[in-house]
């Protein structure tokens, strides 16, 4: 063949086009690179959709028990592992800038089952962490590259940043809960959603404890609560890192700890003594407002205690 014709050959093909969007149709998503877990995720929901049959009970998923990072022993009875258990969303408790919280059943078909706080780290296109740098501090990864897309904030960085997130909120509640402090019981992780136990009565959430307006009796009782978990974090050498009242739940009339993926290492963050420091100067003006006095609350003195107590006097 001459080469006048290979031109003209190649002149005569049809160029591709880009097939154009429909008005209603979401733009391409332009995240970074998956991390390794959520790749795993994706590819098990794909080989689902194509492999299993119709969910019982009218579910949204089988139980994802199976492949998820487990609670600690002794685990509680009232927690499901069977395969064949099910999955059905409730609704969304609460909507935060890291995650959303919703409400799920886990049951065998046919039973009753249990409810469920599923709480959900958003993708990076939309996940804003404030101030996390600070809290990042004494937290490494192993590989260098993960650090640098870590710092640099990139997409795969981003990524990165909400399962470390999950993991050490993980991890934290389960080391807590072994040692008796009052948080909810740690079901399991699936990359970047943890399954917690439902503070609440039937599907009614517990208040949070800037929704009470305690009696003086009950303020006081509260108040020595709340330091007494203070002091029992100081013994495992952490801190909350963004204590409030609006992360502590009154659940029966105990104060229950939760959001804790900021969950400071008082020892190996730099800023550690100032996180705990801050914490308990901020729950101490809850209490404050409310007329307990500061004479019962002692911030200075509960300070030097915690130090203390985490062996950093």
């Amino acid at each position: 063949m001459r080469k006048h014709d290979l031109e003209e050959s190649h002149e005569q093909r049809p160029r591709r086009t880009r097939r154009a969007r429909f008005d209603d149709e979401p733009e391409p998503a332009r995240g970074g690179r998956l991390t390794a877990a959520e790749r795993v995720r994706l590819a098990r929901l794909r080989e689902d959709a194509y492999t299993e049959t119709a969910i019982p009970d009218g579910a949204d998923r089988w139980s994802t028990w199976g492949e998820s990072e487990h609670g600690p022993q002794p685990r509680p009875d009232w927690v499901i592992t069977e395969l064949a258990a099910v999955d059905t969303e409730l609704g969304v408790l609460k909507t935060g800038k890291e995650a959303d919280v919703h409400l799920v059943r886990r049951n065998l078909p046919g039973t009753e089952g249990t409810v469920l706080a599923a709480k959900r780290y958003r993708s990076g296109e939309h996940r804003l962490f404030h101030r996390d740098a600070g809290y990042l501090e004494g937290r490494r990864m192993r590989r260098s590259r993960e650090m640098r897309a870590i710092e640099s904030r990139s997409s795969f960085g981003r990524n990165l940043i909400a399962e470390q997130w999950a993991v050490a909120e993980f991890s934290a509640l389960s080391r807590l809960w072994t040692v008796g402090a009052p948080v909810p019981y740690p079901v399991q992780r699936d990359g970047t959603e943890i399954l917690l136990e439902f503070l609440g009565d039937g599907e009614t959430a517990a208040p949070r404890l800037a929704q009470v307006r305690p009696e003086p009796g009950q303020l006081r009782e509260l108040w020595f609560q709340t330091s007494a978990m203070l002091e029992l974090l100081a013994t495992q050498g952490l801190a909350h890192g963004d204590l409030s009242a609006y992360n502590l739940l009154v659940h029966r009339g105990q104060i229950m700890v939760i959001d804790l993926p900021q969950v400071v290492d008082i020892v190996a963050n730099p800023g550690g003594l100032e996180f705990l420091a801050r914490d308990v100067r901020n729950i101490a003006t809850w209490f404050h407002a409310r007329e307990l006095p500061e004479r019962l609350t002692a911030v200075p003195e509960l300070i030097g205690e915690l130090q203390e107590i985490a062996g950093l006097r």
